[in-house]
């Protein structure tokens, strides 16, 4: 075999791996006309090389953001060093469709896309080299990841009856609102809160009425509070509410909407209408206050002062 016939065969069969390795591979001249485009970028745009060979490639392809891209390459070009970009960053540089809609959870092929500068013979950067790796099973893998774990964050925030807060969670928040208020002096109130004769409900009617108006309590506690209160249960049937930057004045108006809302509520189990009632007490954060365990025992103090004074009314802690 002679020489010539060797390097044929070598240029034969780097050609011929160009065209079947499984990663875009497109040369750009400095204009930005495509001049080799791969079978990897074939079998997901459509386009055999002679369709896109001597285009334009923001002709071809408008949805790639045209600023971005001539930054990108110009720096490669001008610093004759690579380049990349990551799907972290950007999705995507050729919006492909994900050719495994079935098994697959994305609606496109997420990319890795490295910039190379080709020189001349004589050192001149002439073309630009793109390769474009498909990442979609690492993509959506950790993308299915971040939300389990954040599913799982929410859930170990969360109270699986109400969806509120749970203890551990709200005692946090109210532990951090306090110390915001030994910095600031930004006054606080806490609103504590729990079902009037709850053992009835659940003597008369079975356990899972009960669930049902706990439920319904945590509902109307979630409409009536502002997207900056916290609210959490406290346990049975015994809620917190944590009003920022809330006077008792202010905690009071708000304390009387919710139980007015409460009582005139109507909860339907089957056929059965029940009514109920909560009685709230109200505590506003003191400067004589050492710790958190003392607001919270004031709410309980002016809660029962409510209870003591015939349910379903709303007192306010007095020194």
């Amino acid at each position: 075999m002679t020489v010539e016939t060797e390097q044929l065969n070598e240029f034969h069969w780097l050609v011929e791996m160009l065209h079947t390795i499984d990663v875009g591979l497109v040369v750009l001249d400095r204009d930005y006309t495509i001049q080799i485009w791969n079978g990897f970028m074939e079998n997901h745009s459509g386009l055999v090389p002679r369709e896109a060979k001597g285009r334009n490639i923001f002709e071809l392809f408008e949805e790639i953001p045209e600023d971005w891209f001539r930054r990108k390459a110009e720096s490669v070009v001008l610093l004759k060093n690579k380049a990349f970009t990551i799907w972290e960053q950007r999705p995507y540089v050729f919006k492909f469709n994900n050719y495994r809609p079935i098994t697959g959870t994305a609606d496109f092929m997420y990319q890795n896309t490295t910039f190379i500068p080709l020189k001349s013979t004589t050192g001149e950067v002439t073309h630009l080299c793109l390769l474009v790796y498909d990442v979609t099973d690492n993509a959506t893998h950790k993308i299915e990841l971040e939300k389990a774990n954040s599913g799982l964050a929410i859930l170990s925030q969360t109270d699986g009856l109400t969806k509120l807060f749970n203890r551990n969670h709200w005692q946090k928040c109210i532990e951090a609102e306090f110390k915001r208020f030994t910095r600031s002096k930004n006054t606080s109130s806490l609103v504590m809160l729990d079902i009037d004769h709850f053992k009835s409900v659940n003597d008369n009617y079975g356990h899972l009425v009960g669930d049902d108006v706990i439920r319904h309590l945590a509902q109307v506690i979630r409409e009536q509070v502002r997207e900056t209160d916290i609210s959490g249960r406290y346990g049975g049937e015994e809620f917190v509410i944590l009003l920022a930057d809330t006077n008792a004045k202010d905690s009071l108006v708000f304390a009387e909407r919710l139980r007015k809302v409460v009582e005139e509520s109507v909860v339907l189990y089957n056929d059965i209408k029940i009514k109920y009632t909560v009685s709230l007490g109200i505590a506003e954060v003191e400067p004589e206050l050492t710790s958190v365990s003392q607001w919270l025992e004031n709410a309980d103090t002016a809660l029962y002062q409510s209870k003591d004074g015939g349910r379903n009314k709303v007192s306010t802690y007095q020194k």
